[in-house]
């Protein structure tokens, strides 16, 4: 109680449920709607990714990294555009053998503003954590772009149930070979 001049004031304590608080709590590995994205640019494409993300170059392959979400840009030679046939019929074994806890892919074929690509959808096993050695279930989309005799394989990564249908969107929609 509170005493002002003679008078008593009750308080009241609004006390907040921790089940109540964590219903707004997102998804681990959820890309928040007001991210910022800014143009990645090789010498062999461009693209928007997430501000902030950490950057790793090897050779032809960058990747991309925030937490649990990762891109991986892989440019390499091709001599023939990518089908759901041949996706399909030789690199699913090859996924599959190379992936750990490769399972339940899908093909498709799909445009992007940068034109036709063959998107493989499927769920796998994330690397071991360095400290808890601990992994989680990813779901993966792999778009394979293709031109002129070059392949660029872009591979976004997110942990199982994560709600990165609007950023994956943006970032595949944005690709542009150069």
């Amino acid at each position: 109680m509170l005493t002002m001049r003679g008078i008593f004031i009750p308080l009241t304590v609004l006390v907040v449920a921790p089940a109540i608080a964590q219903a707004d709590t997102p998804t681990p590995g959820d890309i928040p709607d007001n991210q910022a994205f800014v143009r990645l640019t090789t010498a062999s494409y461009s693209l928007v990714a997430p501000e902030g993300w950490s950057r790793t170059t090897n050779g032809r392959q960058v990747t991309l990294t925030d937490k649990y979400n990762s891109i991986r840009v892989e440019i390499r030679a091709a001599a023939q555009a990518p089908t759901v046939h041949s996706v399909t019929s030789v690199e699913l074994s090859r996924l599959r053998s190379g992936i750990p806890g490769f399972r339940s892919p899908t093909v498709t074929s799909l445009v992007r503003p940068a034109g036709r690509v063959v998107l493989v959808r499927y769920q796998a096993r994330s690397p071991r954590d360095s400290v808890t050695a601990r992994t989680v279930l990813n779901d993966v989309e792999r778009y394979e772009f293709w031109k002129s005799g070059r392949l660029a394989v872009l591979t976004l990564r997110a942990p199982h149930g994560s709600d990165n249908v609007d950023p994956w969107r943006t970032v595949t929609d944005s690709f542009r070979w150069r």
